[in-house]
């Protein structure tokens, strides 16, 4: 074949040649001349042939040091999307094979994700992503690549495709990038993404940095040179290399860690680059000669990898000149695996893709598939993926001195099912360095954790689901329920059901509401009512889908014309076939006149799922559907006999009793007057405060208080306004007295 028609491909032919690596030429130019066959006429935004954003996408895969079929498959990842009319992927099979046609399929699927959107649409794009991951990493290399060449050429667009764009890159794709270790390419989709979400602050940072740098132009040389005539006395094979800062990180430090820019340690960095681990150590001693350390500002990846694979020694130092910088301190070969991540590693021997080790390096997209499988909700699926994939890590250790990765933010409970499963649901407590924690207490880099269980634990608690930040756990925690405590899941599933249908206007009768809660049921390909309060209870179905139905359901088939006309007002639910009486607010089936008292163990509002329960000479006790002390009643056989349908009286409850009392827990960071704000935030909000006790831990103070609210939107509200307190960790409702 003649040499001009490979003319827009030279460059990448030269750099394929001299890597010294084993490509299949011939491959390669026949995929780019089909490539270009199949995107004949067609035009980019910026008015250049489209074939030269595939010839653009595979220079970037060569560059990461990807194979044959990885080229291949960037110069024809649009071809069967763009270009159905003249190719479809049994062609791509036939003509490159099996391999290539996998990859361009995986980059096909992985459509726009609209992360303004965060249901359904969102979610199955996610989906798509992960599974084709989990098919063949390479697909995902050869998205990150399309990525940045679109993220260069991302001008032509419209203003508002472009915030989207760089909305999805800065949110999906940099942190992606990061997660698999790729560095340049992260630190590249960061700085475009920046420039088109906030060109003022990129502009404003940007001049800081040439300003400052443009000051001390000769800091890193004379750095450079002190420190490169003290490692030649050493005689070992090293490199130096100086980087400021970039405009990203130094933007991401100062707005959300709120430092300003003198108080930034590491703009300048001095990398260091060696042979062996042992050579690491021996210069990082050299350099702390040299230089005055800066306390509290070592640490070493070498012997505690990030999750990403990244190994490295950072020490901050100062010089004589006063000016503080970092040194990094690693192999050539950490530094590969810290430019490409994942990429570095991909290799082909004897024909396989992978090994145990490559693959349990990649067991976290699994982890999230397997989340993805149980966890229907997709906010709650969303909030799964961000925590467990891109969020910062933890580094703690076991009392044996392994160490175990947590997302940041990850609590006690959440280190208890990283070890295993039965230590999670046998937890009864925990230690921090050695002292008694709180299972919902946050570790911090470097603590050494322990996990008290016992047997004779009944499992975890439902409130865990709202503590833990790993899918991982919330997973295993619903696996739990749903095996273990299927009566307690009827019960509290059928509350918020129940609640929903007092909302029908038209729905008057127990026959009614049962053919719409079976019709629902179905939906769900479910036969039997009690597999869909048993799926609401141990989450496996979310709340908002059922209602969603429910409302569906009864707006086809139930809704008369009188009430689509008028505003559906909440009405009790009236029952022929038992006598109903309001005492107290609450409605209670079959027992007339009874005095209700609301049980302290969970402190019931208006608006949340009932049920009452009859004790002996003292009424009926009223408890929230999801109260500990029900799932307990229920595996009794005496006590189940004696729980009894409740439900608020809507229109007498908010006037009957004027206030309930519910117990609420504040996490705070220790600081002089933040009790007082908390007690000043809650005057204003005109609330009453029954009790309230204290409990120093750590660095934090754990406040618990009993407070005089309406409802249970009334108590949301309060939760609200204590979150916004400058200080303020968490904020959650608790039981109360047992």
């Amino acid at each position: 074949m003649s040499e001009e028609l490979f003319t827009e491909i030279h460059p990448l032919l030269e750099f394929i040649e001299k890597s010294g690596k084993n490509y299949d030429i011939e491959k390669i130019k026949t995929s780019f001349l089909y490539a270009k066959e199949m995107h004949e006429g067609q035009m980019r935004l910026s008015g250049e042939a489209y074939i030269m954003h595939p010839v653009s996408v595979a220079e970037i895969v060569a560059s990461l040091g990807l194979d044959t079929d990885s080229i291949c498959a960037a110069f024809l990842h649009d071809t069967v999307e763009d270009c159905p009319d003249k190719t479809d992927l049994d062609e791509i099979t036939r003509r490159f094979g099996a391999d290539v046609a996998l990859l361009v399929d995986g980059v096909t699927k992985i459509k726009s994700i609209n992360v303004e959107d965060k249901e359904e649409a969102q979610i199955e794009s996610i989906r798509k992503m992960l599974l084709a991951m989990s098919k063949d990493i390479r697909v995902i290399f050869i998205k990150l690549c399309d990525r940045v060449h679109n993220m260069r050429t991302l001008y032509v667009k419209k203003d508002e495709k472009r915030r989207l764009t760089a909305l999805e890159t800065m949110h999906i794709y940099a942190p992606l990038a990061h997660r698999l270790g790729m560095q340049k390419v992260k630190q590249e989709l960061e700085q475009y993404a920046l420039q088109y979400l906030d060109p003022i602050g990129y502009e404003e940072i940007k001049g800081y940095i040439d300003e400052k740098y443009g000051k001390s132009l000769d800091f890193m040389d004379n750095i450079k040179s002190k420190v490169e005539a003290e490692l030649k006395q050493l005689n070992i094979d090293f490199s130096l290399h100086g980087r400021v800062k970039t405009v990203y990180s130094v933007y991401r430090k100062m707005y959300n860690q709120s430092k300003t820019f003198d108080e930034i340690y590491d703009f300048y960095a001095l990398r260091v680059l060696v042979n062996s681990e042992l050579e690491c150590y021996t210069v990082l001693g050299l350099i702390h000669e040299i230089f005055k350390s800066v306390p509290g500002r070592f640490k070493d990846y070498i012997s505690t990898p990030k999750p990403n694979m990244y190994q490295s020694l950072h020490t901050t130092v100062i010089g004589k000149e006063g000016i503080p910088f970092e040194v990094q301190i690693r192999t050539r070969e950490m530094h590969q695996i810290a430019e490409y991540g994942v990429a570095a590693h991909w290799k082909y021997k004897s024909g396989e893709k992978s090994n145990a080790d490559f693959d349990k390096k990649l067991d976290w997209i699994s982890r999230l598939i397997d989340t993805e499988n149980e966890a229907i909700d997709a906010e709650d699926f969303y909030h799964t993926f961000k925590i467990d994939i891109f969020h910062d890590e933890t580094f703690v250790f076991t009392p044996k001195g392994d160490v175990v990765t947590l997302p940041l933010g990850a609590t006690l409970i959440d280190f208890a099912y990283k070890i295993h499963t039965g230590v999670g649901n046998k937890m009864v407590g925990g230690k921090i360095n050695g002292r008694i924690a709180p299972i919902d207490s946050v570790p911090k880099n470097g603590d050494i954790l322990e996990i008290i269980t016992s047997n004779a634990t009944k499992g975890p608690s439902r409130d865990w689901l709202n503590i833990v930040k790993t899918g991982e756990a919330r997973n295993k925690i619903r696996q739990w329920f749903k095996k273990e405590k299927r009566a307690e899941n009827i019960v509290y599933g059928r509350g918020i059901v129940e609640k929903e249908l007092l909302k029908l206007r038209d729905v008057t009768t127990e026959e009614i509401r049962n053919q719409i809660v079976t019709a629902v049921a179905n939906r769900f390909n479910m036969n039997e009512t009690d597999d869909l309060y048993n799926a609401i209870g141990y989450g496996g179905v979310a709340v908002s889908k059922v209602l969603s139905k429910i409302k569906d359901e009864y707006e086809k088939n139930y809704k008369t014309k009188e009430s689509k006309e008028q505003p559906i007002k909440l009405e009790p639910v009236v029952n022929n076939t038992k006598k109903r009486k309001s005492t107290g607010g609450v409605i209670v089936d079959g027992e007339e006149g009874c005095v209700v008292k609301f049980a302290k163990c969970c402190n019931p509002l208006p608006g949340e799922g009932i049920i009452g329960f009859i004790t002996k000479g003292y009424g009926i006790s009223i408890h929230r559907s999801d109260c500990p002390n029900v799932q307990h009643g229920y595996s009794n056989e005496e006590y189940a006999a004696r729980f009894v349908k409740a439900e608020w009286d809507v229109p007498s409850s908010n006037t009957f009793k004027a206030s309930y009392d519910s117990s609420i827990q504040v996490l705070v960071t220790n600081r002089m007057s933040i009790l007082a704000e908390i007690s000043m935030a809650l005057s204003e909000m005109r609330i009453d405060i029954v009790s309230i006790n204290t409990k120093n831990v750590a660095d934090t103070t754990l406040i618990n208080m009993t407070i005089s609210c309406r409802d249970v939107g009334h108590f949301n509200s309060i939760v609200s306004r204590l979150r916004n307190i400058k200080d303020v960790i968490r904020v959650t409702r608790s039981m109360g007295a047992k």
